[in-house]
């Protein structure tokens, strides 16, 4: 039966009505705080950015945030404050902003990030609380809203200095157990130190600030020691750094406006072909894969009106300096083209170290040519046929799609896990990878070594990585394999796998652990004591179950689940993927899902890394094992 539809099913929202109800406009995905994407980073990155475009303008040079039990979080600059008149329209009008005017004679922001009025709206909308004050000459007016509803505002006199303070909750009714996680803040807080020489941002009780900027960046994110010292050349409007290490993959870092641009943009790519190209011209020779294997590089440039790809701001989208300049890629490789040529002929010894590294990279890829026929022979078999390949409709190198980065696969091990997984996943976005047993230990294999296993190849060819990772076809790549030993040197020998051959996979967040629960606590609703546990159990599931039911993902949470279920629950120890029934793997792989992301810490090197753990039995990794080794031993509680 067809529904009337007339005007009154029209409808017109508020600015923070619509951020209300479709925040993914605004700020990507929700999540709760496990991945770096997730949107509770982006509502601090939006108050950040206000912050850092006031140090731009040399208007405060020190940036406060605290964060209180990863929950709350507060960011007070000593810039010059927003103007008190506007203060509410600018934290609640979309479109509001004082970085739209174009005559450059009146601008009172330049090279800033924020342009298009929206950013902090979307932390005033989808925060529970939300309070703004603006501190300028002895005044100070504070607002205070929630859930985007204005509930305050006074103006008082006062004697701190100038500046801003923005203290936002995420809504939890939006942001469902969300968590802030230290490592993922202190890593924002270091990437604007970078780029923004001299500013100090404070995070709780650590302090962030850089003298040397690319070169800091450098020292503290190479996972490889450099062959020679790295070069930083700057210029108005433009900062690059680059130097060669012992790896084969290239690292690039990119920024814009004071800000980490993660996907790149128009000056990544225009930088990454010019470094190459002027490289090429100096030595009258080299292909561009030689020259760039193991190159470790970063740009970072200011355009007058920047354009992003989205709000979140990760990708550069301008082509142009200026809107009546010139464009990013001529800037960009003309710059480079001069200065590091430049370089090159004044410092001859780091160019012959270079050419070196190029001809060490020359003689290896002649002997990988032969690999290479292997690997694209098996490759197009896999585009015919994978058969260890369940795959989705919807991937992450399809850049025109919204749901991009939703992709995601599992890598199971065995059919039973494969075989649950695929008969519950979401199509659309949930590809599944079957392993065959243990996987291949890749570490100390030459690459004909690696690449002559048939399932190495079929994996590379599902994540479309041979020729490199900017058709990567899904954004999360989420290892699946059992809790027992077994199921933990099959995640260790596909870690390796990554780390050996794609550490930029890694580097980029992209390879997660995919948790699942090790009990099942469950009760009957008539013998579960504590009404107060049924009342939110059936509010949350908008039905009431004969079963009450706990999955738990450690010890702790097991307890608990006891406790809250008593008397005498059900309790169950899950003990791999094929014991858990599709219908329930379903909540696991589903909205609830939980996921570890793999990251590489800023002092480790993937090299020692993986000889230690991956390499030969050593006497003194057999004592770490022993020394460290946990036996768990489990006692039902009834």
């Amino acid at each position: 039966m067809q529904k009337d539809y007339n005007d009154s099913n029209i409808r017109t929202l508020s600015g923070l009505e619509h951020i209300r109800h479709r925040p993914g406009m605004y700020i990507g995905t929700l999540g709760d705080g496990s991945s770096i994407d997730d949107g509770i980073y982006i509502l601090l990155k939006e108050v950040m950015d206000n912050s850092i475009d006031e140090f731009k303008m040399n208007a405060g040079s020190r940036i406060e945030v605290n964060v209180e039990d990863g929950k709350r979080i507060s960011v007070r600059d000593y810039g010059r404050g927003i103007p008190q008149g506007k203060l509410i329209e600018c934290v609640s009008e979309p479109k509001t902003s004082a970085k739209f005017e174009s005559d450059k004679t009146k601008k009172v922001f330049k090279n800033s990030i924020g342009m298009n009025g929206v950013g902090i709206k979307a932390v005033t909308a989808l925060s529970s609380r939300f309070v703004v004050s603006s501190y300028r000459d002895g005044k100070v007016r504070t607002a205070v809203f929630e859930r985007g509803i204005l509930k305050n505002d006074v103006t008082e006199p006062t004697d701190e200095e100038n500046g801003t303070f923005i203290f936002f909750e995420p809504d939890d009714t939006k942001f469902l157990n969300y968590h802030f996680h230290d490592d993922y803040l202190e890593s924002m807080m270091q990437m604007y130190s970078y780029v923004n020489v001299g500013l100090t941002i404070k995070l709780n009780e650590k302090q962030f600030v850089s003298h040397r900027g690319l070169e800091d960046l450098f020292q503290d994110r190479m996972t490889s020691d450099a062959l020679y010292p790295i070069i930083h050349i700057k210029g108005s409007d433009i900062d690059i750094a680059f130097t060669h290490t012992c790896q084969d993959n290239e690292e690039y870092f990119s920024f814009a406006n004071g800000q980490y641009t993660y996907y790149g943009g128009m000056h990544k790519s225009a930088f990454k072909e010019s470094i190459a190209r002027t490289l090429r011209d100096y030595y009258g020779k080299y292909e561009f894969a030689d020259i760039r294997a193991g190159i470790v590089a970063a740009i970072a440039i200011n355009v007058e009106e920047p354009i992003f790809d989205a709000q979140t701001k990760r990708k550069l989208s301008s082509n142009m300096m200026s809107p009546d300049g010139i464009s990013i890629n001529k800037f960009v490789s003309e710059f480079v083209g001069i200065e590091v040529d430049n370089y090159l002929h004044k410092h001859t010894d780091i160019a012959r170290i270079i050419e070196q590294k190029i001809k060490d990279n020359e003689k290896r890829h002649q002997e990988m040519m032969g690999v290479t026929k292997i690997v694209r022979e098996h490759t197009k078999k896999a585009n015919l046929h994978n058969p260890k390949l369940r795959d989705c409709r919807i991937h992450y190198c399809d850049v025109r799609n919204p749901q991009r980065e939703e992709s995601c696969i599992f890598i199971t091990e065995g059919l039973s896990a494969s075989g649950s997984i695929t008969k519950i996943r979401d199509v659309n976005t949930q590809a599944v990878f079957s392993l065959k047993g243990k996987m291949l230990n890749t570490y100390g294999l030459t690459k004909r070594q690696i690449f002559e296993n048939e399932e190495v190849c079929l994996l590379q060819a599902a994540l479309n990585i041979d020729s490199g990772l900017d058709k990567l076809r899904y954004n999360k790549i989420i290892i699946a394999t059992d809790a027992d030993d077994d199921g933990m040197h099959i995640r260790l020998l596909v870690l390796t796998f990554f780390l050996h051959l794609y550490p930029e996979i890694v580097r980029q967040g992209h390879v997660y652990i995919l948790q699942t629960p090790l009990f099942r606590v469950r009760n009957r609703r008539t013998k579960i004591k504590n009404r107060h546990i049924l009342e939110e159990v059936d509010l949350k599931n908008g039905k009431r179950d004969d079963y009450v039911t706990r999955y738990c993902y450690n010890e702790e949470e097991r307890r608990i689940a006891i406790t809250e279920l008593g008397p005498e629950p059900e309790i169950t120890r899950f003990k791999g993927l094929g014991e858990i029934s599709p219908k329930e793997l379903a909540y696991f792989i589903g909205p609830e899902i939980r996921l570890e992301q793999v990251r590489i810490g800023k002092d480790e090197q993937i090299e020692k890394i993986l000889k230690y753990y991956m390499g030969k039995n050593s006497m003194e990794r057999q004592r770490f094992i022993m020394e460290n080794l946990i036996v768990e031993e489990y006692t039902s509680v009834e």
